[in-house]
């Protein structure tokens, strides 16, 4: 028999590492007509979920995610700091990463579902009624994966079959459907790329991903973690604060895969190609940039900026799971209750991969 509460951390408001509230006494969720209830076995850690938390989405703000990743910003505005641009509602359960098991669905689902191992897709569009360019992300605009429990839509939660961990599994939603729906959108195929931020969650489920797609891949990393970016398929890693004109040549990269952004941004744009592609999910190093236009055009580049992520995006990681064609990297995995030292460690990035919180069994 299941109990009435459950553990979960919730976010208590936009700040520092002291608004993750760990509690004991959170009511169970229970699922809506076309929802299901699923009990978390691993749930991973996310940019995203630091930057809600942070308010690092407000346009008040123009450092980069580290600056503020464990103390907040002072000039956050409440009323623009999530990336849907609708003010967040607290407390909230965070975590956009769900990885679990069924075990109560609602009305209209099928009591068949019930123990599927599943992965909840993490922009979801039930909720919008899949209207294009919406879709609310799990953890931000609803409850999430910090927790023993969490529900979902019955329609967005994927049965998986394969031989991984749950913590493997759990690195998958968030970092690797970023990633896919970059290179997606940017069409990717067997050409030269360029991928910033490859050691990280999103980047080395890029580097994995584009080369799935047979793609020569070029990664941006630091020296020290540069053999394990190799691991993960890299053709060649140049260190993060290369000279990337001098290194590579001007007009030499097909597609840029960027997460980084910052100070080195322009150099993205003078490395790709005549008809060259850009594609960015993410901008940890700083998101002001300086632009000049006349690269844009003169060379006939594409820019893309990529959140939005269509139905196949989601649905072929899973096919890329049990074909056996992608293995996610898990760095550590923590209890639940230790989620503000896995964000310290998390910010800190001297990782390769995926941390990923684990919450507690649940008693009967």
């Amino acid at each position: 028999m299941r109990p009435d509460t459950m553990h979960a951390v919730l976010l208590t408001g936009h700040g520092g590492l002291e608004k993750l509230d760990y509690r004991t006494d959170v009511l169970i969720p229970q699922p809506k007509p076309g929802e299901l209830l699923i009990q978390i076995a691993a749930a991973g850690i996310n940019n995203t979920d630091i930057n809600t938390r942070i308010g690092w989405y407000s346009k008040a703000v123009n450092e980069g995610t580290d600056t503020g990743g464990a103390t907040g910003f002072d000039s956050v505005d409440d009323d623009d700091a999530s990336w849907s641009g609708t003010p967040l509602t607290f407390p909230r359960i965070q975590g956009a990463d769900v990885c679990g098991y069924i075990v109560a669905v609602g009305d209209g689902v099928s009591d068949a579902r019930i123990g599927e191992r599943v992965l909840v897709r993490n922009m979801l569009r039930t909720y919008v009624d899949f209207r294009p360019y919406e879709c609310w992300t799990i953890g931000s605009e609803c409850d999430g994966g910090f927790a023993q429990f969490v529900v979902a839509p019955a329609r967005e939660t994927h049965r998986v079959d394969c031989d991984w961990t749950d913590a493997e599994l759990a690195s998958i939603p968030c970092a690797y459907s970023t990633a896919e729906n970059m290179l997606h959108r940017a069409g990717v195929g067997a050409e030269r790329v360029l991928i910033s931020g490859a050691s990280g969650g999103v980047g080395s489920a890029a580097v994995q991903l584009a080369k799935r797609r047979g793609a020569e891949v070029i990664a941006l990393s630091s020296v020290a973690k540069a053999e394990e970016v190799r691991a993960l398929g890299a053709d060649q890693v140049l260190d993060r604060n290369v000279d990337l004109v001098a290194e590579l040549g001007t007009g030499s990269i097909d597609v840029v895969i960027d997460l980084v952004a910052g100070e080195q941004w322009p150099s993205f744009l003078d490395v790709l190609r005549r008809g060259g592609r850009y594609a960015t999910a993410g901008a940890i190093a700083g998101p002001i940039a300086q632009i000049d236009v006349r690269t844009l055009y003169l060379k006939d580049l594409t820019l893309m900026g990529c959140t939005f992520q269509e139905d196949e995006v989601f649905a072929n990681l899973i096919s890329y799971i049990e074909a056996g064609e992608i293995r996610p990297v898990v760095a550590k995995t923590y209890p639940l209750r230790d989620i503000a030292q896995a964000q310290e460690d998390f910010l800190v990035k001297k990782h390769t991969g995926k941390l990923v919180l684990i919450p507690p069994e649940v008693s009967s």
